[in-house]
């Protein structure tokens, strides 16, 4: 199975549909998934525009072909606590609520926290390391979408890697201008471009038979090294 995945699209539609330009073709094909991480909304200028072009998706390809997972912003929603448009302590005063946005609640409220396929986790924040192999059983649903800071290194007592967003990749490497994929060379995938601020949402690809991970770019696609590694440290 060849799985694209990206995360933490915040309302950047136009980002969005350049990452998806990389991938579409490819949902064509048999064997191959498209993964999204969570976060739809909040900082961008198309909340909804974001969401009705997953939903669509979904449709077109099946929600299992497509598969949607729950970020700390979208589960804001579902909880009452945002709207759509506008994160935790600045409700919209002015928006009527009309029930126009019942679709995207229920949609929201029905996404799942986590997703595995072959040796790897897809996740929003992270996991219970602790639990090692138990981990499905250790991890609280607050873990999944809100798990802070981000882990790297070896996760003790499980083989496997995780694929997560929510903490950016600026703020993992230590580089404010780094806003590509980051690998710590053992159990951690981190994908959270910070699209605000690059105007780019990166896109990796899983082949989960051969267990490897390539970044998915316009000139190709390649194996990712760890970071200290593809930047000479």
């Amino acid at each position: 199975m060849r799985i694209y995945c990206m995360s933490d699209i915040h309302g950047c539609l136009a980002e969005f549909e350049e990452a998806l330009s990389k991938v579409l073709d490819h949902l064509e094909e048999e064997d191959t998934m498209l993964v999204l991480l969570g976060d739809y909304v909040h900082g961008g200028e198309n909340n909804r525009g974001v969401l009705d072009r997953i939903m669509r998706l979904q449709r077109q390809y099946g929600s299992d072909k497509v598969v949607a997972l729950m970020g700390n912003h979208d589960e804001w929603i579902v909880d009452g606590t945002s709207t759509i448009d506008f994160m935790i302590g600045s409700r919209d005063r002015y928006r009527v609520d009309d029930g126009s946005d019942d679709k995207y609640i229920h949609w929201i409220s029905n996404l799942p926290r986590y997703f595995v396929e072959g040796n790897t986790i897809f996740v929003h924040a992270g996991i219970d390391e602790e639990s090692g192999d138990l981990w499905e059983w250790g991890t609280s649903d607050d873990t999944f979408t809100f798990k802070y800071p981000a882990d790297v290194g070896q996760i003790p007592n499980l083989d496997m890697k995780v694929v997560a967003g929510h903490v950016g990749t600026a703020e993992i490497s230590g580089d404010p201008r780094y806003h590509d994929i980051y690998y710590d060379g053992a159990s951690h995938y981190y994908i959270d471009g910070t699209v605000l601020d690059s105007g780019m949402i990166p896109v990796l690809m899983v082949d989960t038979e051969e267990d490897k991970y390539y970044r998915v770019t316009e000139s190709g696609t390649w194996l990712i090294l760890p970071y200290d590694e593809e930047n000479g440290m």
